[in-house]
């Protein structure tokens, strides 16, 4: 068995896998104040709640957007499961192109999902993950990640209401009957959702159009995150979700570089 862990700002998503099959994956509050031992007791209940042995974990890696956390998650991996982790990064096999100005900038998590959805599909694409951050990535039909767009997500900008206008309440993300609402909790809802779905399709548009002009025709569109299905049931352009997106790519790239050490 495999374990994957994608440490995004809000929630640190872990995955096991046997072989190829996802068999268990859970979700964790990020929080760099928590040490090593915490983190560990905590996924090894995890795992015994799944009847699974820790033991079995051959191999661990791990993709992440939060440097301040890395010490304690790589030394509870060294203690708990007694291997040491593969951080995606620099130097990291993955099969894509990066065509960024500076490479190193590119999210891991964003270079994950591009390397899973190429493997998965091997045509022009946008990838639209809907995290903390709202995150846009174009790759080509020959895994060049050619780039994108970053958004604040959608929770933040509803946090953003609550917490900056004095009279508008904290709201619960779902879809309103409306844009013409009656009251303020659906006005709100319906300005925070279905400003978002106008906020993608026309990114989209235009990031088709980019790519169609050096080539990349009829871009297929996938979206990952917890909030993708939300979006997807309105966008024109959403082609397809993918909820273990970035959990299929960190499996993949554990395995390339698997295959580069044999």
């Amino acid at each position: 068995m495999i374990l994957v862990l994608d440490v995004g700002n809000t929630n640190i998503v872990l995955g096991v896998y046997n072989k190829k099959e996802l068999i268990a994956d859970w979700r964790l509050s990020t929080d760099s104040k928590r040490t090593s031992d915490e983190y560990g007791i905590q996924v090894i209940q995890l795992f015994l709640q799944e009847k699974l042995d820790p033991s079995d974990v051959e191999g661990v890696i791990i993709s992440s957007v939060v440097p301040n956390i890395m010490y304690s998650l790589e030394h509870m991996i060294r203690k708990f499961f007694e291997v040491e982790a593969l951080v995606v990064g620099p130097g990291v096999k993955n099969g894509i192109n990066i065509k960024y100005n500076n490479p190193k900038e590119v999210g891991a998590d964003r270079i994950v999902n591009a390397v899973a959805a190429h493997e998965m599909y091997r045509c022009p694409l946008i990838l639209i993950d809907f995290g903390t951050a709202t995150t846009f990535c174009s790759v080509t039909k020959n895994g060049d990640y050619l780039g994108g767009t970053i958004c604040p997500g959608i929770k933040i900008a509803s946090e953003a209401l609550f917490e900056r206008a004095a009279k508008l309440p904290r709201v619960e993300l779902i879809m309103p009957q409306a844009v013409i609402c009656k009251d303020t909790v659906s006005s709100m809802q319906a300005g925070i959702i279905y400003g978002y779905i106008g906020q993608v399709d026309y990114i989209v548009e235009k990031m088709k159009k980019e790519m169609e002009a050096v080539g990349e025709k009829n871009a297929m569109v996938i979206a990952t995150g917890g909030l993708a299905s939300l979006i997807a049931k309105e966008s024109k352009h959403i082609d397809k979700i993918e909820p273990y997106l970035t959990l299929e790519g960190l499996r993949i790239i554990y395995e390339k570089n698997q295959e580069q050490v044999i």
